[in-house]
């Protein structure tokens, strides 16, 4: 089968750039997929869109190469083995707070004798080329997303899990659950006690051999976090993309024309 590109560039000690699609349409993905992310992550927990937007837009972004991969709703083995069956190479699972589950989420991604996903590769067994039954346990990815209190107390023992590739962390939750709401959720954490989180999640990661992943919200913070040793990061998504490039072009005509209102074009306008 057509192996996964992230595991080769790691394999060669380079950091991965992931972009996110949060918009349910396959343009809107295949104009991301084009912008020359390693891997595109579709997101099925808060993206506004389901499994029939998940499968075209997989289609859409198949020519540009990218790892495509998606992020399931809750840890629930359905719907994580019908993203895989549509064509995710790696699948990122919300809110696993134990060993237990991590090794749950395992379970679902891998066929038997390492898990229990059903065979049924309906779309993915022509994406991927021949020999996915034999090949696929060693291409897919499981992240699990470290975002709670309760996550981090068992992080050495969620990373420790065999079978794991690697933790993405939401950072957003993570700020809510060890705060307890006292500092507002959002990308970019400036605060000391979330920059020792994030670096203690790495020192796990590094311990178990597994990879780091982090949601960032602009180049220059997914720069630092490579610098702490994430392994990929992920920087906006095509709905903030889209919501900053219309605020740049509103705002950028407001000030060129600031003081036009109220002339004609006898005035010279």
């Amino acid at each position: 089968m057509i192996p996964n590109k992230l595991k080769a560039l790691w394999a060669e000690g380079r950091p991965t750039l992931n972009g996110w699609c949060s918009i349910g349409n396959p343009f809107t993905a295949e104009i991301m997929a084009a912008q020359g992310f390693d891997s595109v992550t579709i997101d099925m927990q808060h993206g506004a869109l389901d499994y029939s937007n998940l499968l075209p837009m997989f289609q859409a972004m198949r020519a540009s190469g990218a790892t495509l991969m998606a992020r399931v709703p809750w840890l629930e083995p359905g719907i994580i083995m019908k993203a895989l069956d549509a064509g995710a190479y790696g699948i990122i699972c919300p809110m696993v707070n134990s060993a237990e589950e991590a090794a749950r989420f395992v379970s679902y991604l891998r066929y038997p004798p390492l898990g229990q996903r059903s065979f049924g590769p309906t779309r993915v067994s022509f994406a991927a080329g021949a020999n996915y039954a034999t090949e696929a346990n060693d291409n897919m990815l499981a992240f699990a997303m470290i975002e709670t209190a309760e996550g981090m107390a068992n992080l050495d023992a969620i990373a420790a899990t065999p079978g794991l590739d690697g933790i993405y962390v939401g950072p957003a939750d993570l700020t809510l659950s060890l705060t307890q709401g006292r500092l507002a959720p959002g990308f970019d954490r400036e605060e000391p006690e979330m920059i020792a989180a994030l670096q203690t999640i790495v020192a796990a990661c590094k311990t178990h051999g597994i990879r780091a992943a982090l949601h960032c919200g602009t180049p220059d913070y997914a720069a630092r976090a490579i610098g702490w040793g994430f392994d990929m990061t992920t920087v906006g998504g095509d709905s903030r993309f889209l919501a900053a490039a219309a605020a740049t072009a509103v705002t950028g005509f407001r000030r060129l024309t600031e003081g036009v209102a109220g002339k004609t074009e006898k005035g010279g306008y």
